[in-house]
């Protein structure tokens, strides 16, 4: 307002700043933050993908069949670093952080990788301190089968993973399907795969059911190391009854790492008749 008022008075007006704050508010004019609503380029059949998945879950959950949706969470540097928010404390005594928030070499960042569990409102995240590689993601997968889906689904014969389609998880990742592959054979189950279209990461429902939650129980809260992380994690809770169990998952997972076209070729996927790019199956090679 005062560079208004200064211009204006450049041009032969003599007005205040204050002037033009009321000016300005007749006009109809206020302060405002950006909004995110441009997602780029819709695909036609966004929709259709959308009521794709949808109907799919529902008819898995009928059958009884575990649904998960899957995704990696935004990246944490690990130290004493600012962490957004609030938190209750002693009057004048807020957690001392560091001012600028460069990376600590020895400590490095968080990879926090989640499985949603639809039917039971259940969460399991496994913190990896590498690389964000399809291997750590169906890594996870197999984690939460072994420690939590293999006891809540004993009859499951099939499981749906619904997923972002870029990412580790990616729609065009060979790796992704390759590991898939190795997780179905070593446990008989059917995995049928279905990808939001691109640019609708913010849809996936572990986003609004799994994620946010996480980030609502540790804002204020220095992620200071892995420990604090996956402690942060396992007692997030929600009022619908949400219960996460969280793991740290100290494996290498190499970067670049290339899936050779006889290697792609013996996965024993197939791609659904609509959108078999973003919907497929993929078949165990052997029985439990």
């Amino acid at each position: 307002m005062r560079e208004l008022a200064r211009a204006l008075t450049q041009q032969g007006h003599t007005i205040s700043h204050t002037l033009v704050d009321q000016l300005l508010h007749q006009l109809q004019y206020s302060l405002q933050t950006n909004v995110k609503t441009r997602e780029g380029q819709q695909h036609a059949d966004r929709d259709a993908q959308f009521q794709y998945i949808n109907a799919a879950v529902r008819r898995w959950q009928r059958q009884q069949q575990p649904v998960i949706s899957v995704d990696t969470k935004k990246k944490e540097l690990i130290g004493d670093f600012k962490n957004s928010g609030r938190e209750w404390r002693p009057r004048g005594a807020p957690a001392r952080v560091r001012v600028h928030d460069f990376v600590i070499p020895e400590q490095g960042k968080a990879i926090p990788y989640g499985v949603y569990d639809l039917h039971r409102n259940e969460g399991w995240v496994s913190v990896g301190v590498d690389h964000d590689t399809a291997s750590f993601a169906v890594n996870t997968i197999r984690r939460w089968w072994a420690v939590m889906g293999r006891a809540a689904y004993p009859a499951a014969r099939s499981l749906m993973i619904t997923a972002d389609a870029g990412g580790s998880n990616g729609a065009r990742s060979r790796l992704w399907k390759w590991e898939l592959q190795a997780f179905a054979n070593r446990t008989g189950l059917q995995l049928t795969v279905c990808h939001f279209p691109p640019s609708t990461s913010k849809w996936n429902t572990i986003e609004h059911r799994l994620f946010s939650f996480i980030a609502m129980n540790w804002r204020g809260k220095p992620l200071t190391d892995v420990s604090t992380i996956v402690s942060l994690i396992g007692a997030t809770r929600s009022q619908t009854g949400l219960r996460v169990r969280s793991e740290v998952d100290r494996r290498t997972y190499p970067s670049g790492v290339s899936v050779t076209d006889e290697q792609f070729a013996s996965i024993y996927l197939k791609p659904h008749r609509f959108h078999g790019e973003w919907n497929y199956t993929i078949h165990p090679r052997r029985r439990r």
